[in-house]
């Protein structure tokens, strides 16, 4: 069965619970759905080692090729019945995942059990009249609020009722025992801002705050984003429980749930705050906690699962695979790191693809053309030359996307159109003015965008990859272009991402990177390969990929300035150093280390200035693109020639360093060295 089949068969089905992307059905209701579809179920599971009585309800996707086998053991016992596994098929990837809810005290529950099964079935009644009750309590108007144990066992009390045997019950009493947990001042959590926070400005550095999309800041605080955000003309509106609690929420392109839940008590209301944030949003969720190590954590008092600051605030600090995960769990939808803290959740799939296409792209300054060489056919000479800028821009196109644009992928096609009839014309005239340097140039931007389409490719594979019909069209015709096929380009992906394990690889691709690519870098061989972050597009694919792995789990390196690519061990180092471009001595502010084989990011904050280490010898990560790479060349030799610290080796802190230049006699001012 290939995926359009299954499409097919899936959209025909009159039997089951219809939600927007699924269908559920339970096993006995098998019978009365087309049996190349059940066969095909069954024989999946089979492929798994999945025994049939392991699980009790399938989840059929209604766009993709993947389905879920559910472990409901209870689901004739209880009117909720919890699920304890679930075994998710990705039919195109050929992949399945696993997930345990039975340690869980949060598990996701069914409602409206008799539309998976037969009417003829002999619990069909029984299941009709619990829906029913809660129908009557009120306990459906808000269908994305139910779907967790804890958060449906609140709804119910919230709404006068109790559970007795399975079956609802108007509460007899309400409990008016006073409550003994600590009183948490949330309100208090509420910063002044003086710029926009650090999720706006990770949408401003992405493209997202250019006025074409509409913004809603759930959590607003006391509304200091959105007040910049209306500032500069943009459709921004916000609501916040203490500050804002009479605002709408309103449905928006992108919103944003920016460090809310990490200061909410209430497991419960704190998912339910991410599932409400989730609802409002047509393209992009923004969500953001704040991340601890224990060390931090630890000079607080406990309170449930975080802890109480010396504000009375409530705090959970996470980890940043944590956050990811629980993210994932609550929505069941993939999340992309940002930043430390800060995940996008795309509900517009396309809208994902563009972005994690452009993530992977580089950005090469390519030659502009110059006036046209000499050449006998006059008429294309002089037609090129009264529309050089035109073509100037056109040309820069046809090598950023190392193919010939269509009408919508360059903005002034019109104007390629009344001169030149087509883009095809267009670039025929140029190759034939410009001779053999642009199709030198041409050849290159090929080679260089389809080794950009790999990496994304490869990278993508974290992603939960959406399939060939989910991608936007432009890629599309990448594909067709550069690699003929998706199959192609998947297959030829995957054998470069599974090539990152082989540590031989990595070490011969990171010799040949230090040797003829990058301008500046260190190699400590069969050790690592150290380079400043601006240099990453220098790297070859591999390198880019196994990169590319450690910042999936990171997010963006925005505040990092050396890259550390350790050869044998499968970790990737991030350091971000303090006055990096403005200091002979800069000195390091963070270390994260990125452990892929173990999903593990470590972070390693050096919280005193003055025992921060110094980065010796900088001008070795430089080339002349650096403004102070002459100065900090200058220094370093003078330091070499001297061999200032060749009797104390690495020195720990600045202190040391100046101490020791004191006991030579010299002192260190900017990039100059002098007698003291």
């Amino acid at each position: 069965m290939d995926a359009n089949i299954f499409t097919k068969l899936v959209k025909k089905m009159t039997i089951g619970k219809k939600l927007p992307d699924a269908h559920y059905i339970h096993k006995d209701g098998l019978e009365e759905v087309p049996s190349e579809l059940s066969s095909f179920i069954y024989a999946v599971g089979n492929a798994l080692k999945i025994k049939q009585d392991s699980w009790d309800v399938v989840k059929l996707n209604k766009n993709e090729f993947k389905l879920s086998l559910l472990s409901y053991p209870t689901f004739f016992t209880e009117p909720y019945p919890a699920l304890t596994q679930s075994v998710t098929i990705d039919l195109v990837k050929l992949t399945h995942r696993i997930t345990q809810y039975e340690e869980s005290d949060n598990p996701p529950i069914l409602h409206r059990k008799e539309t998976m099964i037969p009417i003829t079935h002999e619990a069909y009644g029984s299941f009709i009249d619990i829906t029913q009750e809660g129908e009557t309590a009120g306990l459906y108007e808000n269908s994305r609020m139910i779907g967790f144990k804890q958060s449906w066992e609140r709804i119910i009390a919230q709404h006068g009722y109790e559970l007795v045997d399975g079956r609802l019950f108007r509460a007899s009493a309400l409990d008016s025992s006073p409550n003994n947990e600590s009183t948490i001042d949330r309100h208090k959590t509420a910063l002044v801002r003086h710029e926009l926070s650090s999720p706006m400005k990770q949408l401003a550095k992405q493209g997202f705050l250019n006025g074409d999309y509409s913004i809603f800041d759930y959590g607003c605080g006391r509304g200091d984003d959105l007040r910049e955000l209306q500032a500069h003309g943009l459709e921004a509106l916000g609501w916040d429980p203490n500050f804002c609690p009479d605002a709408e929420k309103q449905t928006s392109d992108i919103v944003n749930i920016g460090f809310v839940i990490n200061v909410i008590e209430d497991q419960v209301e704190r998912s339910e705050a991410v599932i409400g944030a989730w609802q409002l949003c047509t393209k992009l969720l923004v969500v953001s906690a704040m991340l601890a190590n224990d060390r931090y954590i630890n000079q607080f008092t406990p309170y449930k699962d975080g802890v109480i600051t010396s504000r009375n605030t409530f705090q959970k600090y996470y980890a940043q695979a944590e956050l990811k995960g629980y993210i994932e769990r609550v929505l069941d939808e993939n999340a992309i790191a940002i930043a430390p803290g800060i995940y996008y959740v795309f509900r517009d799939k396309i809208e994902e693809q563009r972005f994690l296409a452009r993530r992977h792209q580089r950005h090469h300054q390519w030659h502009h053309i110059t006036a046209p060489a000499p050449t006998s056919e006059e008429q294309a000479r002089l037609l090129f030359t009264q529309h050089q800028d035109l073509l100037s821009q056109f040309w820069d196109r046809c090598l950023e996307l190392g193919r010939i644009p269509t009408d919508e992928e360059f903005t002034d096609s019109s104007n390629i159109k009344m001169h030149f009839g087509n883009a095809k014309k267009a670039f025929k005239l140029l190759i034939q003015v410009q001779g053999e340097q642009a199709e030198q140039e041409f050849k290159q931007a090929i080679t260089l965008r389809r080794e950009d389409l790999l990496v994304y490719f490869a990278l993508s594979q974290f992603e939960q990859h959406k399939g060939y019909s989910r991608l936007p069209d432009e890629q599309k015709r990448d594909i067709k272009i550069f690699f003929d096929t998706y199959k192609i380009a998947i297959t030829e992906a995957k054998a470069l991402l599974f090539a990152i394990a082989d540590t031989q690889l990595i070490e011969q691709a990171c010799i040949e990177a230090h040797k003829n690519m990058l301008p500046a870098s260190k190699l400590n061989e069969g050790h690592s390969l150290e380079f400043h972050k601006k240099f990453l597009s220098y790297l070859p694919a591999l390198l880019r990929v196994y990169v590319g792995a450690a910042v999936q789990l990171y997010g963006e390196l925005d505040e990092i300035d050396i890259v550390k690519i350790h050869i044998t061990s499968g970790k990737v180092s991030f350091m971000g150093y303090d006055n990096f471009d403005t200091s002979p001595l800069p000195t390091l502010r963070e270390r994260i280390k990125v452990k892929m084989w173990q999903l593990q990011v470590d972070f390693f904050d050096y919280v005193e200035k003055e025992k921060r280490p110094p980065l010796l010898s900088k001008s070795a990560f430089q080339d002349e693109s650096f403004n102070d790479y002459k100065k900090q060349s200058s220094f370093d030799k003078q330091i070499k020639k001297e061999k200032l610290f060749e009797s104390i080796g690495q020195p720990r802190t600045l202190f040391d360093i100046h101490k020791f230049l004191e006991g030579k006699g010299k002192q260190c001012k900017g990039y100059r060295l002098y007698r003291s």
